[in-house]
């Protein structure tokens, strides 16, 4: 039989997401975001309030391209995704609804400059109770998640990929740092930078907090 070439994945548009992500929220009142990585070090502007929080069903890797924050199209680096299955620990940012608006476009900006997250309102449980949060999940069937990374790619790009925002490798040193700070342990994290980056991994946090994921 004659081979076929693959139908390439239906171009996504990045105002309709926007608009699903608003409809979502409501436009009244405030709301969560929930922050898994940049944001937790980096938050976008001044939240109300900050809970941590756990969400299920998803886990936190660093499985996504990224050609414009971390890396460039000449030189991919990466950033995290919440994928498919096991859990997530973060935190909630709480967003006050007068600045709601705003805010949500200057999230867009930074985390959609490509419309490649699927922003999703999800259960988000805190020690005060759950909250329903705004996250950017990641599909695996998306071209933008890298499948299977050996220890060698990881490190050529650690020592390679720069974007607008920084390397690669300080933003996942950050987060693991910020983790730790936090009392969470990624173990996925830590192996990844004591393998693949021996020479600038963080220590361990004292106090650690088992996260496992499914390995995608």
């Amino acid at each position: 039989m004659p081979q076929t070439t693959p139908t390439p994945p239906p171009a996504r548009c990045g105002q309709a997401l926007f608009e699903q992500m608003l409809q979502g929220w409501g436009g009244q009142g405030d709301f969560w975001v929930f922050a898994y990585a940049s944001l937790i070090w980096r938050p976008e502007g001044t939240p109300l309030e900050t809970r941590p929080a756990r969400v299920y069903g998803y886990h936190r890797a660093l499985h996504m391209w990224s050609r414009v924050n971390r890396g460039t199209p000449e030189c991919p680096g990466l950033v995290f995704a919440m994928l498919p299955g096991g859990s997530c620990t973060g935190v909630v940012q709480r967003i006050s609804g007068a600045d709601g608006l705003n805010y949500l476009h200057r999230l867009w900006a930074r985390e959609m400059p490509n419309p490649v997250y699927d922003p999703c309102w999800l259960p988000a449980r805190t020690s005060q109770g759950t909250v329903r949060a705004l996250a950017f999940t990641l599909s695996r069937c998306s071209p933008n998640h890298t499948g299977h990374l050996s220890d060698s790619d990881y490190r050529h790009i650690f020592r390679h990929a720069v974007g607008r925002y920084g390397s690669t490798l300080d933003y996942a040193r950050q987060t693991h740092e910020q983790l730790a700070a936090l009392g969470i342990h990624d173990q996925a994290l830590a192996r990844l930078l004591a393998c693949a980056a021996p020479d600038v991994a963080p220590p361990f946090p004292k106090q650690l907090h088992s996260n496992p994921a499914p390995r995608p």
